[in-house]
């Protein structure tokens, strides 16, 4: 089984990599980990405030981890940013069967809310360097394109860290 967990920034992927991982015993491969791993070690050019680029550059190598994973029958956790939002067209119908697919959003009034609470937790699990540029406007914006915002046709998201939380608890995942 592959859980690949994706969402906004400050939503909790990390945090609930991590529980899932303390609950199950999956290991998980954080996105970021391998982003800075090959900016740090000359393989691209890019830096890590190319967001979009990273997407286009990190996905079909953790595509392809996936796969390989799913061949070879062994539980993964993925999280991160750099998913696409078209990611299932890379898989085949026999791999997405083995493919549980998280997306963490929040809305605008929870950020409104808690505003300081997520940002009182965004070292929690990682120590983050820089937070300054992180505002709830920008939240809000990076979330609505996660399905976030104060959607009504938010299709059973998550809608804040209390929500992932009950994901691990609800959605156990069966092991190959």
């Amino acid at each position: 089984m592959v859980i690949l967990i994706t969402g906004a920034t400050h939503t909790g992927k990390t945090m609930l990599a991590q529980r899932m991982l303390e609950r199950y015993g999956y290991p998980y491969l954080s996105m970021d980990h391998l982003k800075m791993g090959l900016i740090r070690s000359g393989q691209t050019k890019l830096t890590p405030a190319d967001d979009d680029e990273l997407t286009a550059y990190l996905w079909p190598i953790v595509r392809e981890m996936m796969k390989t994973a799913v061949e070879n029958k062994q539980n993964l956790i993925v999280e991160g940013c750099y998913v696409p939002f078209d990611w299932r067209k890379g898989f085949s119908e026999d791999y997405l069967a083995h493919i549980r697919f998280i997306c963490l959003a929040m809305t605008d009034g929870y950020i409104d809310a808690q505003f300081g609470k997520i940002m009182a937790h965004g070292s929690d699990i990682e120590s983050r360097l820089d937070d300054s540029y992180c505002t709830a406007d920008l939240l809000k914006a990076e979330n609505r394109k996660y399905g976030g915002g104060d959607r009504p046709d938010r299709g059973g998201l998550p809608q804040n860290r209390s929500d992932a939380a009950e994901i691990v608890k609800r959605r156990a995942p069966p092991p190959f």
